[in-house]
């Protein structure tokens, strides 16, 4: 059987093996039986069925830049990787829409349609797959002004576990037509069906972007100015806090001098006098929240630098020699931001352990990332302990253990104290879709 695969859908050898073992999580590896790069959705059609003749559990693979082990192949089995399924299917400027395969990847897409003035705006960071993106319900950055991918995704073509290809949506803006099967499939990890092609809808690119960074004294009056600047209505494009010791840390790492303090990072974007406009007023707001070091960019460049601090940050943690990490990405409603926020921070502090508080403050949603040594258990207990209390808490002010991040195999334990009566529901769904739990088994239940 294995054989048969790597005779029909392409190389297979050690290091693929490896690579698709493992994502950029701290979960532990586990080598697939074999890797296949199908090109199409009748590809796909023929790893299910190759699948179920031998019971062998088939786990999709993106770019393997997920941070909870979605793609690990916990059970073995058959690891999917679509990297040659990367075209434009077609491209609908006028409509402001595009279809695409899911293995191309966002810079790709973007570099495509760029040229059209028109833009993929999700970004998550990393350069990852569409696919993916969908897979996670991935949002990012700019998420305070377009959302996530499920706002994003118009249309999906899928290969549900038993073969079946269906088509959920269309490219119209919106429908009030049965139920919405884009809201399920996205965000569901692979373990409902095979995404082969992916509608998404377009943005023009802006005329004039600003960019600008300030600083305060905590991270909670951090939090409290961005509250002030989003019930202000200003159409901000990205909002993101770092707090001090983040920053310190990316000084240290890349020989930088940032202010070390709290602080708040921004981008308006729109035409020219409106993006200047909504600077300005958000100058005059965090100045009269204690703001300091109001700082714009008024060149590319300066931008660039400017946003550094922001960039470099998850880098300036993750390599540190010998020393392992985790992190969290709650999302909470924006009234709890600033609480959550502090409680995070002091359990960091009290624990001794280095580590940050950053994120997408703009739409409550933020990161805590930790250092430690694993081979201490002490440290490693500590680092385990500050990522549970800041899920559950979130839980309790009516947020969710992950905000853009999945469940994969780290969130799991949050599923029924978050969704309660309805993790049945979920489960049914699964049971029904994929009764032999064929799909990327072992992920979110």
């Amino acid at each position: 059987m294995i054989q048969k695969l790597r005779v029909l859908l392409g190389e297979e050898n050690a290091v693929q093996v490896y690579r698709h073992s493992r994502d950029e999580s701290s979960h532990l590896p586990v080598e697939p039986d074999v890797v296949v790069f199908p090109k199409n959705k009748d590809d796909i059609i023929s790893v299910l069925d190759i699948a179920k003749r031998n019971n062998l559990p088939v786990i999709p693979f993106g770019t393997g830049s997920g941070l909870d082990g979605h793609a690990i192949p916990i059970h073995k089995g058959i690891s999917v990787n679509f990297e040659r399924m990367n075209r434009i299917v077609s491209f609908n400027s006028e409509d402001l829409t595009v279809t695409v395969q899911p293995g191309i990847k966002r810079k790709q897409l973007n570099k495509a349609i760029n040229l059209h003035g028109l833009q993929f705006p999700v970004d998550p960071g990393a350069d990852a797959s569409i696919g993916g993106m969908v897979a996670t319900n991935a949002s990012g950055t700019t998420a305070v002004r377009y959302g996530s991918m499920r706002d994003q995704v118009l249309s999906l073509e899928v290969v549900m576990a038993d073969g079946t290809v269906v088509t959920t949506g269309s490219r119209a803006k919106k429908s009030s037509s049965g139920y919405n099967l884009n809201g399920l499939l996205v965000g569901s990890e692979g373990t409902l069906g095979i995404v082969t092609e992916v509608t998404l809808k377009l943005h023009g690119i802006p005329e004039h972007t600003v960019t600008a960074r300030c600083t305060f004294g905590t991270p909670k009056e951090c939090a409290e100015a961005a509250q002030t600047v989003l019930m202000s209505g200003i159409q901000v494009l990205r909002m993101e806090l770092v707090d001090e010791d983040s920053i310190r840390q990316v000084n240290l790492a890349g020989g930088h001098s940032f202010p070390e303090a709290h602080s708040l990072f921004f981008e308006f974007a729109g035409t020219k006098a409106s993006a200047e406009e909504d600077a300005a007023l958000t100058r005059e707001i965090v100045l009269e929240h204690g703001a300091e070091n109001w700082e714009r960019a008024n060149t590319t460049s300066e931008s660039n630098e400017l946003w550094r601090a922001r960039h470099e940050l998850s880098y300036s943690f993750r390599h540190i020699p010998g020393m392992s990490q985790s992190g969290g990405d709650v999302c909470v409603p924006i009234s709890q931001v600033a609480e959550m926020v502090v409680f995070a921070r002091a359990l960091i502090d009290e624990s001794g352990l280095l580590g940050g508080v950053f994120g997408h403050i703009g739409d409550g949603n933020f990161h805590t990332l930790v250092v430690y040594d694993s081979s201490d258990s002490r440290q490693t207990a500590a680092a385990e302990r500050i990522n549970d209390l800041v899920a559950r808490k979130a839980i309790d002010v009516g947020g969710t253990c992950t905000g853009e991040h999945g469940v994969g195999l780290g969130k799991m334990k949050y599923q029924e104290l978050e969704h309660g009566a309805a993790l049945s529901v979920m489960k049914s769904i699964k049971k029904l879709l994929d009764p032999d739990n064929r799909l990327n088994p072992g992920k979110i239940f």
